[in-house]
């Protein structure tokens, strides 16, 4: 029986980090082992200034913030992509070599394909004998070739309530 490798899309703010977040908590209090890291939002005076790339149960560092003066850019975001790899790709490698894991990726996005290394690692994820859920922004995803057999699900107003709890009971069946 094959893992299931799940894509959750929906546009920005839908929900899709929220999703992944609970999906983490739920597995980590069944005893799932997770890896794998998360993309959340810098907050300053309640508004979005940047992001965090955080690893689970790792090391974290900022990737983007609007008052950075160079990198490239995405959006009014100037992006670290050497932080972002320092702590991305090691969870990767990490989620690539444990196994009866959950890998989770959020996300695969603007910011985070500015790194050359990282949809390979992606890629490799989805055609390990491994459960995958990554999320990716549903403008700018990359190719689904990458992620052959993948299943689609839009995070919606409607779903993203209950969607950890069904994508939690799918994973453990499937470790």
């Amino acid at each position: 029986m094959s893992r299931p490798h799940i894509l959750l899309t929906a546009p920005p703010r839908a929900g899709k980090t929220t999703v992944i977040r609970r999906l983490a908590s739920l597995l980590g209090a069944a005893g799932v082992p997770v890896r794998g890291f998360l993309s959340d939002e810098v907050r300053e005076h309640g508004h979005r200034v940047g992001f965090v790339v955080a690893e689970f149960g790792g090391d974290q560092a900022v990737m983007a913030h609007v008052s950075w003066a160079s990198g490239p850019r995405i959006g009014r975001y100037a992006v670290n992509v050497p932080e972002f790899e320092r702590v991305a790709l090691p969870a990767l490698d990490r989620a690539l070599a444990a196994r009866g894991a959950v890998a989770l990726v959020d996300e695969i996005g603007p910011m985070e394909l500015l790194s050359p290394a990282f949809l390979p690692r992606c890629a490799a994820l989805f055609k390990a004998d491994l459960a995958v859920v990554a999320t990716v922004h549903q403008r700018t995803r990359p190719s689904l070739k990458d992620f052959a057999g993948a299943e689609l699900i839009t995070v919606t107003p409607e779903n993203r309530d209950s969607l950890p709890e069904t994508l939690s009971r799918l994973l453990a069946q499937g470790l």
